[in-house]
């Protein structure tokens, strides 16, 4: 677009260079160049935009509504992990020198119950139940923090195979619909008694369709998903080592 403007600009340009045009003419057909192609980038996107409505409402209300719920559904968990996970990364690092220099201070494990209550995420609650559970000696507290890393992670997870469910459920309506619409087709060829293309374009077509949607939903969904397991992922690892760290805490100061 932009290189078509500049030759444009040129060619508009070069006569006035001569003394063959004026300055109004040329300001006249480069605005007219820009307007004539701001409508047809405006018709192009609003053309794609109208063909997809066509396009899903030719594939049928029966398996493209279902397609659409399983892409509705599956982006409304996806969006709600993702603001989950995001809620529960914290500074780990930084928890566990507070930690840290809490038990070495006056104000001991109270102090540091304190700051786990304070502090969101998983691994402030982890440390909590670690901290409550000290009197009855490390074991004990090492036992809670790896209980309660494994509720945590069942709240990471939690939902999360519902929209794997929808990635897998997606195509394979599609397929289905696929499948009805080229039987439809051939009872359309064998009720003629002859195989003409116009009695089964439009089956052949509108079955594809069904296809080609489930397929996208799929996509979409996959793309969502492998970013929540990836973020899931990050937040165990970094459970697993905040947890290691406390305990080496716990030992320290016991000593």
């Amino acid at each position: 677009m932009k290189k078509t403007l500049l030759l444009m600009a040129i060619f508009a340009l070069a006569p006035m260079a001569f003394g063959f045009a004026t300055t109004d003419t040329v300001s006249e057909e480069i605005t007219i160049a820009v307007l004539q192609d701001d409508v047809v980038t405006e018709e192009t996107s609003t053309g794609f935009t109208q063909e997809l409505k066509k396009r899903f409402i030719e594939g049928g209300p029966g398996f493209m509504g279902i397609v659409l719920v399983c892409l509705i559904l599956g982006l409304a968990i996806s969006i709600e992990r993702i603001i989950y996970l995001n809620l529960a990364t914290t500074n780990n690092k930084r928890l566990i020198q507070q930690i840290d220099t809490a038990i070495s201070g006056d104000g001991g494990v109270e102090e540091a119950k304190e700051i786990c209550r304070n502090t969101r995420g998983p691994v402030a609650s982890i440390f909590f139940q670690g901290l409550d559970r000290l009197d009855e000696g490390i074991e004990s507290a090492e036992k809670a923090v790896v209980a309660y890393g494994g509720v945590q992670m069942g709240q990471l997870e939690k939902n999360v195979s519902w929209i794997s469910l929808f990635i897998a459920l997606a195509p394979m309506l599609g397929f289905m619909g696929t499948v009805i619409g080229m039987i439809q087709a051939f009872d359309k060829i064998e009720a003629a008694g002859d195989m003409q293309p116009s009695l089964v374009a439009g089956g052949i077509k509108v079955a594809l369709l069904t296809t080609v949607f489930g397929l996208i939903v799929a996509i979409i969904l996959q793309i969502f998903y492998n970013y929540i397991i990836g973020k899931i992922d990050s937040i165990v690892n970094n459970m697993e080592d905040s947890s290691i760290s406390l305990v080496d805490i716990l030992v320290k100061h016991k000593n």
